[in-house]
Parts: structure tokens; sequence; C-alpha cells
């Protein structure tokens, strides 16, 4: 039977060939080290939960909740974006709630899409970047740059030769997966960029407070001006090890804003309220919770750095994000990152999540994530070796099990 339209037009889903050869070792009773899916292992902080239970309680917040987020949600969302980028916002036009960052990108591109847009978004990146958009009736132009020089020449060349011109410009930084992390320069040229050429700019900051090397990742919102054409997203899932709460924001400019607020009116009923409520509790506190969550990603990240390089394996150290975006060593490159990432799972006991997922672009690379406690990425880089080891006298031997079924 033929597959619907909007199925049609994803690519299989990569990830899934690495979660069911991840499943089946497991079922052999292989103990598999998890550095593939970016699914943070930290309870969420006591006092979040306990807002919760207590909220819970009350049979009244049982009844249906608002899909914008209730006020007090809303302008605990504004108050840290005045506290963390001195930015003003009106909470009830420039903020609005979401069932994480990822439904708020998918429903964005569901309310500003018409069929063939051009979206100019980078490559690799999250998948919802490109194919929220795609399953929208969008068109995607890849942009394979890094935050720098080359950024806005790229951007120049995306205008030039795109029929129609461009609709909106996604940036993610710091990225996923790349880990890396744009200054507010950069910001300030994209912003005008997007300005003379009257392209939206809509911005994923999910990593905004997951950094290492003293230095805060800035907002593109904090440019003069430039809520006259961004919106920004963010999420509660990282910075406050919230994932299965499925909170995050969107806000910005009050036309975008407004737009996405219709189409999840139509949608849902927006998060539990309770669950709302303990949100406001997390964004109106101390930072200390931030603070904490922080440390721990750090560590793991010079744990990761240290061991997997006395291991045999290069890791450049993200300067934040809860990731590291890693070469393929040079003897496995030809394979591609899918193909690797079958053998670490094969010979290694460790799942990784390939690049290729990311995007084309991505296929020399592996994203892993450290969502593992200290003592198992150590475990993960004693694994590593041993299959660097036996492979570079065994080069012809070590080839996917798959590719044998």
């Amino acid at each position: 039977m033929e597959e619907f339209h909007k199925v049609r037009r994803l690519p299989p889903y990569v990830f899934e060939q690495v979660n069911r050869l991840k499943a089946s070792a497991r079922s052999r009773g292989a103990d598999i080290i998890d550095l593939g899916m970016g699914n943070p292992d930290l309870p969420t902080p006591k006092a979040i939960v306990d807002k919760l239970c207590e909220v819970v309680r009350d049979p009244r917040t049982h009844r249906y909740s608002s899909s914008r987020g209730i006020p007090g949600l809303r302008r605990a969302q504004a108050a840290y974006y005045q506290r963390r980028f001195g930015v003003k916002l009106n909470p009830d036009t420039q903020v609005v709630a979401t069932l994480g960052s990822k439904e708020g990108f998918a429903n964005m591109a569901q309310a500003i899409t018409a069929p063939g847009d051009v979206i100019l978004c980078p490559n690799p990146t999250y998948p919802i970047h490109a194919f929220g958009f795609i399953m929208s009736g969008g068109v995607i132009r890849s942009l394979q740059v890094e935050p720098d020089d080359g950024f806005i020449p790229a951007l120049e060349r995306g205008v030039r030769h795109s029929i129609p011109k461009p609709l909106a410009l996604i940036l993610n930084y710091p990225s996923n997966p790349t880990a890396l992390v744009a200054s507010l320069d950069f910001y300030k040229d994209v912003v005008a960029f997007a300005k003379k050429n009257d392209i939206i700019i809509l911005s994923d900051l999910a990593y905004s407070e997951i950094y290492f090397d003293g230095n805060p990742p800035p907002s593109v919102l904090q440019v003069p001006g430039a809520i006259d054409v961004c919106v920004e997203f963010t999420s509660m899932s990282k910075t406050f090890s919230m994932p299965g709460w499925r909170m995050g924001f969107a806000v910005g400019n009050e036309r975008l804003i407004s737009a996405l607020t219709r189409v999840k009116s139509y949608l849902d009923y927006g998060a539990f309220t309770p669950i709302q409520v303990a949100a406001a509790h997390a964004l109106n506190g101390d930072g200390a919770d931030i603070a904490e969550v922080r440390e721990v990603y750090h560590k793991r990240r010079d744990v990761m750095v240290d061991s997997f390089g006395r291991a045999g394996w290069n890791i450049p150290a993200p300067a934040a994000s809860m990731f590291a975006w890693a070469p393929i060593p040079e003897p496995f490159k030809h394979l591609g990152s899918l193909e690797f990432s079958k053998l670490l799972i094969e010979h290694a006991d460790v799942a990784v999540a390939p690049g290729v997922g990311f995007g084309e672009h991505g296929d020399d690379f592996v994203r892993l994530a450290l969502v593992e406690n200290e003592h198992r990425i150590r475990q993960a880089a004693r694994n590593i070796k041993r299959f660097l080891s036996t492979s570079a006298k065994q080069p012809n031997n070590v080839v996917p099990l798959s590719a044998h079924r």
C-alpha cells in the first residue's frame, strides 16, 4: 500500500537502525553504554518535584490548562530573559509555552509555511529544524557553514539562488549536534542580513545554560531590533533535567508568536497545569539547580575527552551543550557514520548517534551524549580502546555483524 504524502517526504529514520541493533544486543545480555540519545539521566531537582506534588493535590488543577501557558509561567519566562539576557519581553504577547522546543518548532512551521516556501537551514542540524518544515510543505536549502566569517556569504548565495526568496533562517547555537557556539557579533551580522532581505530568524537556544568555559552563550534577541524578525525557542529539558515533562517556550516577535499561539489553540490544551506551575517555580529559582547540572556535564565532558583520547580517539572538547561532535577515526572514515556506529555497538558495547542522521554533511562524525556517569564513560573508553587495538591488528575482520545478516 502506498504511503501517505507527508510520510513519503520523510527519509528513513537513521537512528532507528542503531536503536534496533542496540535493543538486539541488550536482549543477548550485552551491557550497552548508551551515548547515543540525548536523554538526560540526572533527576529533576527535588524542589521542582515537590512543587508538582503540592499542586497536583488540588483537583482544580486537573482541568484543561492553557495552550499558550498559564500567566505565571509566561511571566516567569519573561523574567528569566530579563535576568539572563537583559531582554525585555511582554509575557502576554511575546511569550508562549510549548510542549518542548521540538513541538514549538513543528507548530511554528505549520503556522508560517506555505507549499514551496524555502527555508535556510544548517546542515548538520537537529532533525526537526528541517523536517518540521518539510512536513509543512516547505523546501530546505542546506547551509554547510559554521558561525564564522563564511556564514553571511553562504546566506547571500542562498538568497541569490533560491526561488522563491527564502522565508526563514534556522539558527541553533549552542548547536545540536556540533556543539558550536555563536557570538553576539555573529548574531548582529545575521540580524542585519535578515532585516535587509526580509527573512524570519528562528533560533533554537535549548542549550543556553549548558556551557563550560565561563562565557554564557548569548541570545539573538540581545541584538537591538532583533525582535522585529526573530523568534527564539528554549527548553527546560536539559537546563533543569526535565526531559519527560515536555516544557519549553517560544519568545520574540509578536506577529510570529500570535501565529504559533493560534495554531496551538487548535491542537492542544497545553501541558498539565501542575507541570506548568512547577516549571514557573524552577524559572523563578536562584539558579543553583542550573549551576549544579552544568557542573555535572562539565566533569563528564572532561572525563570523556581525557579517557577517549588516551584510548586512541581524540574528541574535540565542546564549549557548550551536552554533546561532543567526534570525527570518525581515520581507519573507519570510509565506512560512514552509520556503519561505524553499528561497529561500536557490536564490538565495543557502546552506542553513539551517527552524524548522517543530522544531515549528509555530518557523515564523517558521530555525536556522543554526556548522559552516562563518569564511571560509565571511562568504561566506554576502555571498551573502545580494546576495539581500536583489535581492529588495528585485524582490520579486515572488523565489519558490522549486520552486514552478514
